[in-house]
């Protein structure tokens, strides 16, 4: 006899998967597993102290940038006496405007003032000495003196063709003889310099107005007359400043240390200048 078998409903199943279904919460446009809270707000706060640090970075980017437009090409050196200045790089047949005017306005004043008096600083502080003075050879006087300091700074003239023994015999014959005996002081007073004007690669001219002031030995009166001159220079490798062998060796150093010597000296034309 057949027995009749009842089959089982799956009605319970699909109750229970529908009541799993309705259990898992909806998640509108999301996929993956769900991210518990204290793990997003730990990834925020991640990416936010990320975008701080970007932006912190592209700041230092933009000064960092606009300090080395400043700078662009400029270096810190050491001077010979332990200082530091600031450099730039350049041709090295190139120097600054600046450079130039300087080298000129010292050299001729240091040339073209006299007295009977050495200047020397000993432990910071000036120590004055009596002149006694250098012979120089000159056609029409003979041997006459001339102050040390002046023969000193002439080192900044050309030795080519013999520009600097020349320029020295017509400068002793153009000193007083009273200069280092006490009698007097003449002294270059410069008026104007003027920019300097490019001749070829590494040659300029610069223009210089001024006034010789010679004074008497109390210095109660004194005379003026005009000097204007177009000085031309031009660069020179920078001798090297060698372990001191004598005196002369630092003067030639201290003369041409600016990289720069005066190769001609003559009378300013105002009349062709403002033509």
């Amino acid at each position: 006899m057949l027995g009749l078998v009842k089959k089982k409903s799956d009605t319970p199943d699909k109750q229970s998967t529908t009541k799993k279904s309705k259990a898992q919460p909806m998640r509108l446009l999301s996929y993956g597993q769900v991210t518990s809270v204290p793990v997003a707000i730990s990834s925020l706060v991640s990416a936010a102290a990320a975008s701080l640090s970007f932006l912190i970075l592209l700041a230092n980017y933009g000064a960092t940038s606009s300090i080395a437009r400043h700078t662009n090409g400029m270096s810190l050196i050491q001077l010979q006496d332990g200082s530091t200045a600031v450099g730039s790089f350049a041709n090295p047949n190139e120097r600054s405007n600046e450079v130039i005017k300087n080298f000129v306005a010292n050299s001729m004043i240091k040339i073209f003032t006299w007295n009977g008096l050495i200047r020397s600083e000993e432990n910071g502080r000036i120590i004055e000495t009596i002149d006694k003075g250098t012979p120089i050879k000159s056609d029409n006087a003979g041997k006459k003196l001339i102050p040390i300091s002046v023969w000193k700074a002439a080192f900044a003239l050309s030795e080519e063709k013999d520009f600097r023994a020349s320029f020295l015999q017509k400068l002793a014959e153009t000193i007083p003889d009273g200069i280092l005996n006490g009698k007097g002081t003449v002294t270059l007073i410069t008026n104007h310099i003027s920019a300097p004007r490019k001749l070829e690669d590494g040659k300029w001219e610069v223009d210089m107005v001024a006034n010789l002031v010679t004074f008497d030995a109390e210095r109660s009166q004194s005379r003026g007359v005009e000097f204007n001159k177009t000085v031309t220079v031009r660069a020179i490798d920078i001798p090297q400043n060698l372990p001191k062998v004598n005196d002369m060796t630092q003067d030639i150093y201290r003369a041409k240390a600016q990289g720069l010597e005066i190769v001609q000296i003559v009378d300013l034309d105002l009349g062709r200048k403002k033509n």
